[in-house]
């Protein structure tokens, strides 16, 4: 009788560890290092900073479910823009889940905006493909007008099937609700 009590009890204690340790919807990691009012991160190991002008954050409430877009430029052309549908706050959010019959909900694109002739922009997006998390985005914070946050993603070109490591990214945005 005696076993049988700690046999379930360390059961218990098993099952509290490990479904409290284990939350990636609360853990919002670090604030990263960008700058207020812009996105850095490195693409395949070259830095980009996007302009303070040129970045934005906007929060959609519509019934029960926020979307998120952020999205920062340089001077060049070259950015990001990231949706999350079904945002709620300081938090992980994978950009694919694993998942073959998976609703995106997360989207990331890195874009080389071609202005002199924009048929040939070119963007590379996460996830790619609907059975494989490509990255993730990480809101450490948000007070209601800012946000902050770090993020790394795999992404995918699909006019020429190229790869861009996305790494070492973050964000400090102030956005606008709708």
């Amino acid at each position: 009788m005696k076993s049988n009590f700690l046999f379930i009890g360390a059961m218990f204690l098993f099952l509290a560890f490990t479904t409290s340790s284990c939350s990636d919807d609360d853990d919002g990691g670090s604030a990263g290092n960008a700058a207020a009012g812009t996105i850095v991160a490195k693409v395949d190991g070259v830095d980009f900073q996007s302009s303070e002008m040129l970045t934005t954050g906007n929060k959609v409430t519509s019934g029960p479910a926020d979307a998120m877009t952020l999205q920062g430029t340089d001077n060049s052309g070259k950015g990001f823009n990231f949706l999350i549908n079904g945002y709620d706050g300081v938090g992980t959010y994978t950009f694919g889940d694993g998942n073959a019959v998976q609703v995106i909900s997360v989207i990331g694109n890195y874009i080389e905006a071609n202005a002199s002739d924009p048929t040939n922009s070119q963007t590379w997006t996460a996830p790619y493909d609907n059975d494989s998390v490509r990255g993730e985005i990480q809101f450490s914070t948000d007070d209601g007008e800012n946000v902050q946050g770090t993020f790394s993603f795999t992404c995918k070109n699909p006019n020429d099937g190229s790869i861009k490591d996305i790494t070492e990214g973050s964000f400090d945005i102030n956005y606008t609700t709708f």
